[in-house]
């Protein structure tokens, strides 16, 4: 009996802390083939700078305060990716571009090179502005 209490505390604690995070900071919707680019927080001594780190979503995983999602670009002729925490306090997130894919994990660019590691755009229909 007490295992099923003690694991509604900890969703609730988690809920918690999620609300208080998107509260300070709005966490935008993507998801797997959007482009877009991170900005991290970098601490070097007393000095603090934002990196940017811009590519693919090729993997999204959704475990409440523990969500995260892996991005991918080509540096150098090089495949780089990095895994983010969706709810860290340390990055922004701006979508770039909406893809359309029909997987919700794209390792598979991970053997393409080239013209063929291209995603095509997703088709939005944004509502009329309201002014």
């Amino acid at each position: 009996m007490w295992c099923c209490e003690a694991m509604n505390l900890i969703e609730q604690i988690n809920s918690d802390q999620i609300t208080r995070l998107t509260a300070e900071r709005r966490v935008p919707r993507f998801r797997a083939g959007d482009s877009v680019k991170v900005l991290i927080k970098v601490v070097e001594g007393t000095r603090e700078r934002m990196q940017s780190f811009e590519g693919v979503v090729i993997a999204k995983k959704s475990r409440s305060i523990n969500s995260s999602f892996k991005v991918r670009k080509i540096s150098n002729g090089e495949g780089v990716e990095r895994l983010f925490h969706l709810y860290s306090p340390n990055i922004q997130i701006e979508v770039t571009k909406h893809g359309r894919v029909r997987r919700a994990k794209l390792y598979y660019l991970r053997e393409r090179t080239g013209k063929s590691t291209r995603i095509a755009e997703r088709k939005r229909f944004e509502s009329p502005a309201e002014d």
